[in-house]
C-alpha cells in the first residue's frame, strides 16, 4: 500500500489570518499610552511632577496637625516648657491592585472592522477608569479640615484663597480650587469665562485672578475646595515590571501606570482585554485643604466662656454656659489670636475636653471652646482670654 506524504502546506496559516501576535503589543501599548496621557494631563494640571511607586496593599495616612501655640519663654537656667504639637489621622487609603476585563465581539469586528471595534471598546473602559480615579480624588479632598464661608462663589473663593495663604504662609505655594458644576453654571449666567479640558475635567486658568479652578460635577452645589498644588500627591503600583506584569504578560509604557493585555478568546469569538492598575491622588496635609461653603453667613450659637487660675501651675479652670447639649461634646484650641470656626466646620482634629478638667495654657493667650455634634460639626462656640495659675 502506497503511503501518502503529509502536505504541510495544507496546515500553513491562512493568508491575512489575524493572529494574537498581530495584536500584541501594539494595541495594548496604544491603550496604556492613551490612558497614561490622560493621567499625565491631570498631573500637570494639579502640579504633580511624578507618581511615587509603592507595592500593592500600601496604606497611605492623611494627617491633620494642631498645636496649642508656642510655649512661654523661661528665665536663665529654668526648664524649657514644651510646645505641644498633635498629629491626628484623618483618613487611611489602601492602594489596591485593580483588575478590569472586557471583550469585543466577532460581530462588532465584522460590522466596523477590527481596529475601530477594539479601540471603541477600549475608549469606554478608559473613560470608566478615569471616572473612578476622579471619584477617589474628590473623596480624598473632602477629608480637608479647613473651612471658609461666603455669600457668593466669588466671595467664598476669596475667603478660601485667604485661608490657604494663611495656612501656607511660610511656604511658596500655588493655590488651586475645585468648584461644583452647578455653581459655575450660575456664574456663567451673569459672566463669560473660558473653559479648558484635561482628564475629563473642565478648568479655568487663573479664575478671578486667584488661580486654577477645576470644575467637579460630583461636588455638591454650594461647596468649594481649595488647597495648594504643592499639597497634592499621587501614588501608583508600577505595572511595567514585577511578578504580576510578567505572569500575565501585561504591556505598559514608560510610566508604568497601567498594565494591559489583549488576547484572542476563540471559544467565545471575542477579543479579550485585561488591564491592571493602582493609582490615587490625595492631599498630604488635611488642614491645608479648605472646604468652603457658599451661602448666607451663619455664625455659631454663642457660648459664654470664662477662665480663672487652675489647680496646678500653668493650668486654667474653664467654665462654659449654657450647659452641653445631650449627644454633643467639647473641643478646644489655644492660640495668640483665636478665632471661632464657622458654623458646621469640622473640628475633629481639635483637642478634646470633658467640660471640667483644667487645661494647660499660658496666661494672656486666647482659648476657643466649641460644642460640636456627633459628626464633629461646630454648633456653638466662645472665646476667653486665659488666666493660668502662676
Amino acid at each position: 500500500m502506497k503511503k501518502m506524504g503529509l502536505n504541510l502546506q495544507l496546515f500553513a496559516a491562512e493568508e491575512n489570518l489575524i493572529m494574537a501576535t498581530d495584536m500584541e503589543p501594539a494595541i495594548s501599548i496604544d491603550f496604556a499610552s492613551r490612558l497614561n496621557s490622560n493621567i499625565s494631563e491631570l498631573m500637570k494640571l494639579l502640579g504633580i511632577v511624578d507618581l511615587d511607586s509603592v507595592p500593592a496593599g500600601t496604606t497611605i495616612d492623611i494627617y491633620a496637625a494642631s498645636s496649642t501655640g508656642l510655649a512661654d519663654q523661661v528665665g536663665e537656667g529654668e526648664k524649657i516648657k514644651l510646645t505641644k504639637v498633635m498629629r491626628k489621622k484623618v483618613k487611611s487609603i489602601t492602594l489596591e491592585l485593580e483588575k478590569y476585563r472586557w471583550a469585543t465581539s466577532a460581530e462588532n469586528i465584522q460590522k466596523v472592522g477590527r481596529e475601530k471595534a477594539i479601540n471603541d471598546t477600549d475608549d469606554v473602559v478608559i473613560g470608566l477608569i478615569r471616572k473612578d480615579v476622579k471619584r477617589r480624588f474628590v473623596e480624598n479632598l473632602l477629608t480637608g479640615t479647613g473651612s471658609a464661608t461666603g455669600t457668593t462663589l466669588q466671595a467664598t473663593l476669596a475667603k478660601s484663597w485667604a485661608a490657604v495663604g494663611k495656612y501656607f504662609e511660610d511656604r511658596d505655594v500655588t493655590p488651586i480650587y475645585f468648584v461644583s458644576l452647578d455653581d459655575v453654571a450660575d456664574y456663567l449666567s451673569t459672566a463669560q469665562i473660558g473653559l479648558a479640558q484635561a482628564f475629563g475635567f473642565s478648568y479655568i486658568e487663573n479664575f478671578l485672578g486667584l488661580g486654577t479652578t477645576i470644575v467637579l460635577p460630583a461636588l455638591e452645589k454650594g461647596k468649594i475646595i481649595a488647597t495648594a498644588k504643592e499639597n497634592l500627591r499621587g501614588v501608583k503600583i508600577n505595572m511595567s515590571s514585577g511578578d504580576v506584569a510578567r505572569t500575565f504578560g501585561l504591556t505598559s509604557d514608560q510610566t508604568g501606570i497601567v498594565g494591559m493585555k489583549h488576547y484572542l478568546a476563540e471559544d467565545e469569538a471575542t477579543v479579550g482585554s485585561l488591564a491592571m492598575a493602582g493609582i490615587t491622588f490625595y492631599p498630604e496635609e488635611a488642614e491645608g485643604v479648605i472646604v468652603g461653603t457658599i451661602g448666607e453667613s451663619v455664625g455659631l450659637d454663642n457660648l459664654t466662656v470664662t477662665s480663672v487660675a487652675g489647680t496646678n501651675s500653668g493650668d486654667t479652670k474653664i467654665t462654659v454656659s449654657p450647659a452641653l447639649t445631650s449627644g454633643n461634646s467639647y473641643k478646644y484650641k489655644v492660640a495668640d489670636n483665636a478665632t471661632l470656626p464657622a458654623a458646621g466646620q469640622n473640628v475633629r482634629t481639635w483637642t478634646n475636653w470633658d467640660g471640667s478638667a483644667d487645661i494647660t495654657a499660658a496666661t494672656g493667650k486666647e482659648i476657643v471652646i466649641v460644642e460640636c455634634d456627633a459628626d464633629y460639626k461646630a454648633v456653638k462656640g466662645g472665646v476667653a482670654t486665659v488666666t493660668a495659675k502662676e
